[in-house]
């Protein structure tokens, strides 16, 4: 699963970058995506990997610090360039005689680089609650990584605080994205509603689906784990569901937006079969 997530997300770069026809803000925005894809899963599996292939499941509280900071970085750029690409789709078809006067090239590294500066900002607030800790060994923890939400529970200090931080940061990486996702898709059916023929309404929404299901996985199956980790005491049913969001979300990601999307899979067959 990790060999088959990083080829197809590297193969959606490969194509992407090396078509001239997909130089386009929709797909420079699908390139940071699959790299932040990339990121995600590699903070965690090879890691399982290697405890699988030495049966030790220990990890230094150093590692295990820096695993969670990676862990919501990339966790969280996948959430705000969701976000960036439910407002290119809300221009594309909202305002689409201005599109390329708004989602310019300028404003694309700009959306990318505010994205990445707020993940780390939240990955870093999180690292500064778990610094409060005393240093501990020995600590089971009920996944395979440094799950943020059993991590932080194992402070030493004051409790208060540290959830309120926990539901700042929260808010932050994923409130504020749902919130955005939501305002643009209100926008775009409310404007698609409004177009006369069938046709034009199937061809606007059709450009909208593979993000919507990569949307609908992501956090469906993130608040799903976190839910199901509040209610559920059960290490498997925390473990799977876990899974799902860091492992198989990823790795479904570059097939949602290839099998239906004439570009990429033309740009795919141009990239491996080695023509222009």
């Amino acid at each position: 699963m990790y060999l088959v997530t990083v080829l197809g997300n590297l193969l959606i770069v490969l194509a992407v970058g090396s078509d001239p026809r997909l130089h386009t803000p929709m797909y420079f925005f699908l390139c940071n995506l699959s790299l932040a894809d990339i990121g995600f899963i590699s903070t965690t599996v090879p890691k399982m990997i290697v405890d699988i292939l030495t049966h030790s499941r220990a990890v230094s509280y150093a590692g295990c610090l820096v695993q969670m900071s990676f862990l919501i970085l990339f966790g969280c750029m996948d959430g705000m360039l969701l976000t960036v690409m439910a407002y290119d789709r809300f221009v594309a078809i909202c305002h689409p005689l201005h599109y390329t006067v708004i989602v310019n090239p300028r404003l694309c590294g700009s959306l990318v680089l505010v994205s990445f500066l707020l993940s780390l900002l939240d990955s870093q607030l999180h690292n500064l609650t778990a610094l409060q800790f005393t240093r501990f060994k020995d600590v089971e923890i009920s996944n395979f990584f440094c799950d943020p939400s059993q991590v932080l529970n194992l402070a030493c200090s004051d409790s208060f605080t540290n959830n309120m931080v926990m539901y700042l940061v929260g808010a932050m990486s994923g409130l504020l994205p749902v919130c955005g996702i939501f305002f643009s898709y209100r926008k775009i059916i409310s404007s698609v509603l409004r177009l006369p023929s069938l046709c034009e309404k199937y061809k606007a929404f059709s450009t909208c689906g593979p993000h919507l299901v990569v949307v609908g996985l992501f956090y469906g199956t993130a608040f799903g784990a976190y839910l199901g980790s509040a209610v559920s005491r059960s290490p498997r049913d925390v473990a799977v569901a876990s899974v799902m969001y860091a492992v198989v979300t990823p790795m479904l990601n570059p097939f949602i937006y290839s099998l239906r999307n004439k570009d990429i899979k033309s740009a795919l067959r141009r990239l491996l079969s080695g023509t222009s």
